[in-house]
């Protein structure tokens, strides 16, 4: 079973207090931490396996799972994973948690964790904060299709802002409010092939140097998501979530 890494390391800056007193993976939607519903979604397609890299109050999310192990049941919960021979575990549902570092860069942390991903050739990659209405096997079924090291998911961000249309004289013509950007964006939900560690190092940011040298390499490929994505960068990010999860539409409920 392919292994997913979360990265869960970041600090909510955007997020106001929130962000100051609780980890941003685990900003509450709908009665339960966005861990919550990434697990669920990545479960829901077979991919039960998950390493979690932590970072800033990455001892409140230990204390939060181990304060609801009921809701997690179904997982071996490995909170001292010594080394890369625990994920190896028979257990096809797992969540180890790795400390990343306080002040690790993206691509610094997956760095960290690989050795908990044993000899597997492939594994997968996603940021603790974005959820979406995905198909991720047919993701994973690219990735291995096009043999390359790294996939990122391609997706239409919504616009921040309303957007007008004018004619030519100065009259507004036509209003849109906060329409889907027509530009592609990185919205995480990577799936990776273990050569990707030859282009990481302990503190790398993988937006960055690891992504364009991948990119100058045609080594990255992009999945093209065209259906429900959104990121809780900010606390109005939370307050859309929750409104979207209290009136039904929850589109990346797909479990």
């Amino acid at each position: 079973m392919m292994k997913t890494v979360i990265l869960c390391g970041g600090r909510g800056t955007r997020l106001g207090e929130h962000g100051v007193s609780v980890p941003k993976a685990l900003i509450d939607i709908g009665g339960q931490p966005v861990l919550w519903h990434i697990i669920n979604l990545y479960a829901h397609f077979g991919l039960a396996k998950f390493i979690l890299g932590l970072g800033h109050l990455g001892e409140e999310i230990k204390r939060y799972f181990a304060e609801h192990r009921a809701t997690y049941q179904d997982f071996k919960l490995e909170f001292a994973p010594a080394d890369h021979h625990s994920s190896e575990s028979a257990d096809d549902r797992s969540i180890a948690f790795v400390e990343t570092g306080l002040e690790t860069n993206t691509g610094g942390r997956i760095k960290r964790v690989e050795s908990y991903l044993g000899d597997d050739e492939n594994f997968c990659v996603t940021y603790g904060d974005g959820l979406a209405d995905i198909d991720l096997r047919a993701l994973i079924n690219f990735h291995l299709q096009h043999g390359r090291i790294a996939t990122l998911t391609a997706v239409h961000p919504q616009s921040n802002f309303g957007l007008l249309k004018v004619d030519s004289g100065g009259a507004v013509t036509e209003f849109q409010e906060k329409p889907p950007m027509k530009e592609w964006s990185n919205g995480g939900f990577f799936v990776f092939h273990r050569r990707v560690f030859d282009y990481l190092n302990e503190n790398s940011i993988l937006e960055r140097e690891t992504f364009e040298r991948l990119a100058d390499e045609r080594q990255l490929m992009a999945y093209f998501h065209t259906g429900f994505w959104k990121c809780m960068d900010t606390f109005k990010d939370n307050v859309e979530f929750n409104q979207l999860w209290e009136t039904g539409r929850a589109a990346w409920r797909v479990w």
